[in-house]
């Protein structure tokens, strides 16, 4: 499991929890006065589609209507899967090669 996000609001955090398919984890620690939540799970981009992370939802609505994109979409797309790319070497996974 990793660090897959962080909160500041134990309702947001524990809501998100339940979202998560596999192992999860909350924890919490202080920060002076503030309470911080980190939520730990299998890193898997059908955990951050749940966690409505990364624009993967705006990606799948771009993806469904590809070939009627516009140069506005082609460079969103670009972006968004630039992200992802990041992300995909941070968190050790592969991006989907239908999503390029």
């Amino acid at each position: 499991m990793k660090l897959l996000n962080t909160y500041d609001d134990r309702d947001e955090a524990e809501a998100a929890a339940e979202k998560l398919s596999g192992g999860k984890r909350l924890a919490s620690e202080r920060d002076a006065t503030m309470v911080i939540y980190n939520l730990f799970g299998i890193p898997s981009w059908g955990n951050f589609h749940r966690l409505g992370m990364y624009n993967l939802g705006e990606l799948r609505g771009l993806l469904e209507r590809r070939e009627t994109w516009i140069p506005a979409d082609q460079t969103r797309h670009a972006e968004i899967i630039s992200t992802l790319k990041t992300v995909a070497k941070n968190y050790g996974i592969d991006v989907p090669g239908h999503w390029m």
